[in-house]
């Protein structure tokens, strides 16, 4: 079974930084995608950033040069750093690991509150 856990959300002001972790264990890591979405009250999950086995990066154009998604294989950990947060990034921010067509593991997501 796969179990992935995030943490470091929080409240924060506008202009902030947060860095969330996940950490992940039941599979073996290294060779698979890993993505972090969030979603707001009211609106659908949405892809923030996502990570290949390779190190290959993708981000959503709307944290485009803000956030940066990065990974520890040897500490089985996903990482997304989070610089000049807005509150329209205020959301529950999850991990996930994608199998062979979609992501399939999920963590419990944690929340992450921009505002002064």
């Amino acid at each position: 079974q796969v179990q992935l856990v995030e943490s470091g959300g929080g409240l924060v002001q506008p202009g902030g930084s947060l860095r969330l972790s996940c950490a992940a264990s039941g599979r073996h890591f290294s060779i698979y995608t890993m993505g972090w979405y969030r979603q707001a009250p009211g609106q659908q999950r949405e892809l923030v950033a996502a990570i290949t086995s390779g190190g290959s990066t993708n981000y959503a154009d709307s944290v485009k040069g803000r956030f940066t998604i990065s990974r520890d294989n040897a500490k089985n950990t996903v990482y997304l750093q989070m610089n000049s947060l807005k509150p329209e990034d205020t959301a529950v921010y999850y991990c996930a690991s994608k199998g062979t067509a979609k992501y399939d593991y999920w963590g419990q997501g944690t929340q992450v509150t921009v505002s002064s």
